[in-house]
């Protein structure tokens, strides 16, 4: 989709063009997404007791929570093909802030499970932010944007797990049990993701040239009907499902983490539910700058080195994040812990954003599509990661030492991420057109 308007430059304090308006308001929806999605993680000591939930049953509510987001994000990329995105995150929003807010309706195992895994779906999110920046950005900078609004976004996931402790100690002081605290607490959430919902409506466009609806009366963007076929062919391409491994391989951890950390700290170094969160919670600040550096250095290897380069940098940066994870998994000392918990999680988040500057370019016609298989690939590996979690005989830090070896091994996966030399040549004279003034005609 080569749309005329596309930024050849973030101007990070602009919010006149659709371009800049676009980029902020889908990170700042993806974090309350993120928020809302992982709002109940760092109170799961103060659930587990209310609940009386063993292990067993607290990993497969983790397993949940990411489980249906592996079929809402398949959808919501076909969705944005045929659709637009302005519509399909508007509703995502709207829709997603019910099981939000009504979560602590849950009194029992079996009804806090259906919860998590309706707070899932919110996660697709995720696939229409990189949607949205992808159109709206052009080659020379669509990863450091994809990677800046991901990685933004994903700070979301890391402030839950400091803020929502604090929430629930504020809850505390009015409510009269800890039962009823964790419930409160989770409807500032949800009415944050309603409120954004409204904002994404007014102030976005499908893309820089104006709606979906608009330009395909014009004739100026293919029909819908062409949408399915796409899909099709984007399911076909070794290449996306390469990608949809290696994004397991570093976003599903991500999500795992985010998942059990303030419980890994509470059990395994003896912390306070508050100061559990705020370990975990350094886990998650690192998306103020990792996951844009790897869009930023996927974008500087490919104006040097073409495509081959961006897919070169993600395997590098995959391969170290394994080795981090495993040397993380050994530590029993707190500082040690600490120490190696973030050069791990800035190899996770550097991986995420050079994944996705590689996406944009496997088949812009079928961008939502890629864009949504590549995404639901991170919340399969994160559920194929909770089975370790829930194994009885096995301990935590012996499935992230198995998790940091898979890791490693599937950063050799990169070598199926090929490009044509049409493919090198295509990308290299649109952004020379681009960056010279010459914007090429949509297609």
């Amino acid at each position: 989709m080569d749309f005329k308007g596309k930024a050849t430059k973030i101007e990070l304090f602009s919010f006149r063009t659709i371009p800049m308006r676009t980029f902020h308001l889908t990170w700042f929806a993806f974090f309350l997404c993120f928020f809302g999605w992982f709002g109940i993680a760092p109170l799961m000591a103060v659930v587990r007791e209310d609940l009386g939930l063993n292990k067993e049953q607290i990993g497969n509510t983790i397993i949940a929570s990411v489980a249906i987001t592996v079929i809402a994000r398949l959808a919501i990329g076909w969705l944005c093909d045929k659709i637009g995105p302005r519509k399909a995150y508007t509703w995502l929003l709207a829709l997603g802030s019910v099981p939000v807010m009504t979560i602590g309706l849950a009194d029992s195992y079996e009804s806090f499970l259906l919860f998590r895994l309706a707070i899932g779906a919110i996660g697709a999110s995720f696939v229409i932010t990189q949607y949205h920046t992808s159109v709206m950005f052009a080659p020379n900078t669509v990863g450091t944007a994809n990677a800046t609004t991901a990685g933004w976004g994903n700070l979301g996931g890391g402030v839950t797990q400091m803020v929502m402790p604090l929430i629930f100690a504020g809850v505390m002081v009015f409510a009269a049990d800890t039962a009823l605290g964790w419930r409160l607490a989770m409807v500032p959430p949800g009415l944050a993701l309603l409120f954004t919902s409204f904002l994404y409506w007014k102030l976005t466009e499908d893309s820089p040239d104006g709606s979906y609806d608009d330009l395909r009366r014009k004739g100026a963007l293919e029909s819908a009907r062409t949408v399915n076929g796409a899909f099709l062919k984007a399911c076909s391409d070794p290449r996306v499902w390469a990608l949809f491994v290696i994004y397991g391989a570093c976003f599903g951890v991500e999500l795992t983490i985010n998942n059990i950390a303030a419980l890994y700290f509470h059990d395994y170094f003896d912390l306070s539910l508050g100061t559990a969160g705020l370990v975990a919670g350094l886990f998650g600040l690192m998306n103020i700058f990792a996951r844009t550096l790897g869009g930023v250095i996927g974008d500087r290897w490919g104006l040097r080195w073409g495509l081959r380069g961006r897919v070169r940098f993600l395997a590098g940066i995959l391969f170290l994040e394994g080795l981090a994870l495993m040397l993380f998994s050994q530590q029993a000392v707190l500082p040690v812990a600490i120490a190696t918990l973030i050069p791990f999680s800035l190899c996770v988040q550097m991986s995420e954003g050079a994944t996705y500057s590689v996406v944009p370019f496997v088949n812009k016609k079928a961008l939502g599509a890629v864009a949504g298989i590549v995404g639901a690939g991170g919340n399969t590996g994160a559920v194929a990661a909770g089975f370790l979690f829930k194994a009885e005989g096995l301990s935590w830090p012996q499935a992230l030492l198995i998790l940091g070896a898979v890791v490693t091994l599937t950063s050799f996966l990169a070598i199926a991420v090929r490009f044509s030399e049409a493919d090198e040549a295509a990308v290299a004279q649109e952004t020379k057109s681009r960056l010279s003034g010459a914007v090429p005609e949509p297609a």
